[in-house]
């Protein structure tokens, strides 16, 4: 069946038909968002949701989905999406981060014009029939230092506008670095040189915990004397009734704010000041914005339904479709080896290291571990999938380690698990074949070359003679066809494993007779998902 898509915000009908053409079920149902009670009615019949900011994708709305994969939101700001909710039920949340980058700096720079010229306070006036000229005495903006918080892609376009406006530009941003720094032709500073040298301070950060109030009282009242203050990135990033009561003494000359803390804002300390310029969250309101991310979530969203191509997740690795063709044997592989693993495991895990070798090692290794532990986990919770498992992990306190290496054996790539108990390690080792089907290369360091079936029988023996009878002998007698039977062994009279791809499940009845007869150390079925 084709997968089905809910769209319970406003998109452009290029947008809609994008969902059709590439074959996708899409229900169009543009005023949904804003009924809660309908959309937990119906969300369970949807593979994925297309929104907006007027969707609330609560926790409740991810308990009721219970067949949603995807959530993409046409923007950048996912406020309104419940992260982790959807990552523990393994929902991928995705947004569009570039189509409305070049709106939303313009708009900035926009603001910084209109308050450095008071050019709104004067149009009132002007309309109002007077004319005071001499009132609105304005500044340049040529010459002055514009001080940059977060000089990412928004951040760094307005850089790029503003030395154009031949303004001095000092940016602070953790991740910024030196050499990006140079290229970009800004100073890189650390917060407090903004505070003290910014004529002007425009702020390009999403809102977290670092993030929150970055400017604050303490902050606001270390700045220079006179300095105008520009926020078209998100509400929180400012203390605004701290910033009203400097604005009022003279400190800050101006504001300019397209965000507020709380939204729709009928109230805030900021209106009615002079010279304080707002706008009602309109940085990304341009006809070209709103129909790029559109388009952009949609074909997002199709790729992928339909080819497993993950781009501007927020809660996952993102592979491009070509990466999702060259990786899928192996994203196969690194389940098959996390879920061997996962089923012979009991104890708690305390630690995944995860060895890649040769050509896997070039590969998008933040989806192979997330495939890996998905597949250790599914023991404890058949419903994990690649997004949940990496929170399950981490709530479990289970440190995640990978190695990669040049090729070093026989194999051109390999990957091997290894999961830390108090009890014990135990690793396995896996390597996709020319014929793009995963085999075990080696468990517990013994050498073997087992293809991976829907069903399967693991023992360890001591290496001595009768053990490939008892089990042929055993399976036979239950009616149990072996597809295929690989052995292996430390040395010669020392450990031994064998693994038989039968054509069915193993009972508990021929796991009892084998286990009666002495001859094995341990039987375990094992099952996978191979299709």
């Amino acid at each position: 069946m084709a997968p089905k898509v809910l769209i319970s915000d406003e998109l452009s009908d290029a947008a809609v038909q994008i969902f059709r053409d590439r074959g996708i079920d899409v229900d169009f149902q543009p005023k949904l968002g804003k009924d809660k009670e309908k959309l937990l009615e119906i969300i369970g019949n949807y593979d994925g949701l297309a929104i907006r900011s007027a969707t609330k994708v609560t926790d409740k709305v991810f308990e009721a989905a219970t067949h949603l994969k995807v959530v993409g939101r046409a923007g950048i700001g996912v406020d309104n999406v419940d992260r982790e909710a959807a990552s523990k039920k393994g929902v991928i949340v995705m947004n569009t981060p570039f189509g409305n980058m070049i709106t939303t700096a313009e708009h900035a720079i926009a603001m910084m014009f209109a308050v450095a010229r008071q050019i709104p306070e004067a149009s009132a006036s002007t309309h109002a029939g007077k004319w005071e000229k001499s009132k609105f005495m304005g500044v340049e903006l040529t010459g002055k230092t514009l001080g940059v918080i977060g000089a990412g892609n928004i951040g760094g376009i307005v850089c790029d506008r503003a030395r154009g406006l031949h303004m001095k530009v000092i940016a602070y941003d953790p991740y910024l670095s030196d050499e990006k720094a140079a290229k970009m032709h800004v100073e890189k500073v650390e917060l407090e040189d903004i505070l003290k040298r910014a004529d002007f301070i425009t702020l390009h950060v999403p809102l977290t915990d670092s993030t929150r109030n970055i400017l604050s009282r303490e902050n606001l009242q270390k700045t220079k004397k006179g300095v105008r203050i520009i926020n078209c990135a998100r509400g929180g990033l400012v203390d605004e009734q701290a910033l009203a009561d400097l604005l009022t003494s003279g400190h800050v000359a101006g504001a300019a704010f397209d965000v507020f803390a709380e939204e729709p804002a009928t109230e805030n300390p900021l209106f009615g000041l002079p010279n304080v310029v707002c706008t009602p969250h309109l940085g990304a309101a341009t006809t070209e914005a709103q129909e790029n991310v559109a388009l952009q979530v949609a074909e997002q969203m199709a790729d992928y339904l339909l080819t497993g191509a993950v781009t501007n997740a927020l809660n996952m690795p993102s592979v491009t479709a070509e990466e999702a063709k060259v990786m899928a044997p192996w994203v196969k592989l690194s389940g098959h080896l996390g879920s061997f693993i996962g089923q012979m495991t009991e104890e708690p895990i305390k630690a995944i290291n995860i060895l890649y070798d040769g050509v896997v090692s070039d590969m998008n290794l933040a989806a192979l571990n997330s495939a890996v532990v998905a597949g250790i986990m599914k023991r404890v919770n058949p419903d994990v999938n690649m997004v949940s498992a990496p929170v399950i992990a981490k709530e479990r306190g289970i440190k995640i380690s990978t190695t990669n290496q040049d090729k070093s054996g026989a194999f051109d790539g390999y990957i091997k698990v290894t999961v830390v108990t108090e009890k014990r390690e135990r690793s396995i080792a896996g390597t996709v074949f020319s014929d793009g089907k995963p085999r075990f290369i080696q468990i517990k360091g013994i050498n073997i070359d087992a293809e991976v079936g829907a069903h399967m029988l693991y023992t360890t023996n001591e290496d001595v003679p009768g053990i490939i009878g008892k089990l042929g002998m055993t399976m036979g007698e239950a009616g149990v066809n072996i597809a295929n039977f690989t052995l292996g062994r430390s040395a010669a009279g020392g450990e031994a494993i064998a693994i038989l791809y039968v054509d069915e499940a193993v009972n508990d009845t021929v796991i009892k007779q084998l286990e009666d007869t002495g001859m094995f150390q341990q039987v375990k079925p094992l099952a996978f998902e191979v299709n």
